[in-house]
């Protein structure tokens, strides 16, 4: 399946950065908005202030409120937000994440899960893309590729499904991070480009002819 989607979309951009203090702040500087967006404001951030747990502490309020105006609605609820991780990140971890994602692996997820945002899956994230443990960390459009493919069940609760899908590809979960880094951005793209939540793009897919829901709605279809 991945082969198929790096043929059709070629190699894919690595993450933006491997840094786990910065993982979470870019988790935090946007919501609802493009990659573009979310990387302006995250990019401003620390350039102008910086995204160390004392740089965020010691900037002027204005200046973190005027950022966060940029990264959508709720601003000064981000704000709070950032200050949150810059005091969980020194009052918890001595400032330094780099420990933590060294951590034992369910340790480690639990650490990560106390910043704002970050769920079981962004953890895994974190995890994933600092290349501290070989978990496929998925976020939305990923796990909704996954599902609609066959790989679990979608249920009412997110959590549930996360859970549902990760167990089914236990068994097909390489022990590297380069791969599943790779897997997990062209799971995301193809999410956002074709397999989209509603009204998917299936005609021309490169995954049509072995995709349970293009499947199902074609025999409905036909019935």
């Amino acid at each position: 399946m991945i082969q198929r989607l790096r043929a059709a979309y070629g190699s894919p951009k690595p993450p933006y950065t491997s840094d786990p203090i910065e993982l979470v702040f870019w988790e935090n500087a946007a919501y609802l908005l493009t990659d573009e967006r979310r990387q302006k404001v995250f990019d401003l951030l620390r350039n102008r202030v910086g995204v160390k747990p004392r740089e965020i502490l010691a900037a002027k309020p204005a200046t973190l409120l005027e950022l966060a105006k940029l990264g959508g609605m709720r601003p000064e609820v981000r704000v709070q937000r950032w200050l949150a991780i810059a005091n969980i990140t020194l009052s918890q971890f001595d400032g330094d994440l780099g420990n933590v994602v060294r951590l034992p692996l369910k340790q480690a997820k639990k650490a990560l899960q106390q910043f704002p945002c970050i769920g079981e899956p962004g953890a895994e994230k974190i995890l994933l893309f600092t290349k501290s443990y070989p978990v496929l960390g998925l976020e939305s459009n990923g796990l909704r590729v996954l599902v609609r493919f066959g790989y679990g069940r979608e249920q009412k609760n997110y959590s549930a499904t996360y859970r549902s899908v990760r167990e089914a590809i236990a068994n097909q979960i390489p022990d590297k991070c380069a791969p599943l880094i790779q897997a997990h951005q062209l799971l995301r793209q193809h999410g956002m480009e074709r397999c989209k939540s509603s009204a998917p793009i299936c005609r021309g897919c490169s995954l049509m002819d072995t995709c349970r829901h293009y499947q199902t709605q074609s025999l409905a279809r036909n019935a």
